[in-house]
C-alpha cells in the first residue's frame, strides 16, 4: 500500500511544518532511502534519537507533576510503560501514522507498515522533527500530551494488561491461560486470534499480528469486564 500525503498527517496532528524536509526525513525508512537512492533526504534514525530524548523529558516532567507522592522507581516504571515500543505504536493508531511512512518495496512486502518497532521509531522521529521545526519544546509537548499522555487510566490498563490480569487472578487464587484459536495469513502478515481462559472458562477473545499482541488484547478485555463489574 502506498503511503498517504503528509499534508493529511499534519491535519490530523494539528501541526503544520515550516520545514517540509524535516517531516519527510521523519517519515522515511532506511529501506525507502536505499531503494530510491535518495541523496537529498535522510531516514528517520537521527530524528528518532532526538525525539526519544524529548519524549523522555516531557513524560518525566508530566509524571513528576501528576504524581507528587510517587517514588523515583515507581515513576521510572510508569514512564517505561507509557513510552515503550508497544505503547507508542498503540498511540500512533489515533492519527494513523503507519499510513504515512515511506517504506521500500521489500520492507512493505515484509509487513513493515504494521511493525510496532517501525511505527514507534517514526513516532519518536516525528517528535524530534517537530522540536527542531518549532524551535522549542512547546509544540512537541502539546503533541505528546494529546496523543501519548492522554486517557492514562485506560492506556495504563492496556499497556500492562497481561501482568495486571495475572496479578488480579493470583489474588483470587484463580488461573489464567491463553489459547490460540486461529493463525492465518502469510509469514510476514500473520493474524492471530487468542482466547483468555479464566478458571477454565473462556472469557474474551483478542486479535493481533502476533500472539503477544492478541494475548494483550484479550487480557485487556477481561480487565475491562472486571472493572465494569466492580
Amino acid at each position: 500500500m502506498p503511503h498517504l500525503s503528509s499534508d493529511l498527517l499534519e491535519e490530523r496532528i494539528g501541526y503544520r511544518f515550516k520545514d517540509r524536509y524535516l517531516l519527510q526525513c521523519a517519515l522515511t525508512h532506511t529501506s525507502f532511502a536505499n531503494e530510491q537512492r535518495i541523496r537529498n533526504c535522510e531516514d528517520y534514525e537521527r530524528l528518532e534519537f532526538l525525539g526519544d530524548a524529548v519524549l523522555e523529558m516531557v513524560s518525566s516532567a508530566f509524571l513528576y507533576t501528576r504524581y507528587p507522592g510517587a517514588k523515583e522507581g515507581e515513576m521510572t516504571r510508569l514512564r517505561a510503560s507509557l513510552v515503550c515500543e508497544a505503547a507508542l505504536a498503540y498511540c500512533a493508531k489515533d492519527f494513523g501514522l503507519s499510513d504515512f511512512i515511506r517504506l521500500g518495496k521489500g520492507e512493505e512486502a515484509g509487513g513493515g507498515r504494521a511493525k510496532e518497532s517501525i511505527i514507534s521509531d517514526v513516532c519518536e522521529a516525528l517528535i524530534g522533527a517537530m522540536y527542531l521545526d518549532s524551535g522549542g519544546i512547546e509544540c512537541p509537548r502539546e503533541f505528546i500530551y494529546r496523543f501519548i499522555l492522554s486517557d492514562l487510566e485506560n492506556k495504563r490498563l492496556f499497556y500492562d494488561a497481561k501482568s495486571k490480569l495475572q496479578e488480579y487472578i493470583q489474588q483470587q487464587n484463580g488461573t489464567i491461560e491463553y489459547r490460540l484459536l486461529e493463525e492465518s495469513g502469510p509469514g510476514h502478515m500473520k493474524h492471530f486470534v487468542v482466547s483468555a481462559v479464566v478458571n477454565g472458562e473462556e472469557r474474551t477473545v483478542g486479535e493481533g499480528r502476533s500472539k503477544k499482541e492478541a494475548e494483550q488484547n484479550a487480557a485487556f478485555e477481561v480487565l475491562k469486564q472486571i472493572r465494569d463489574i466492580s
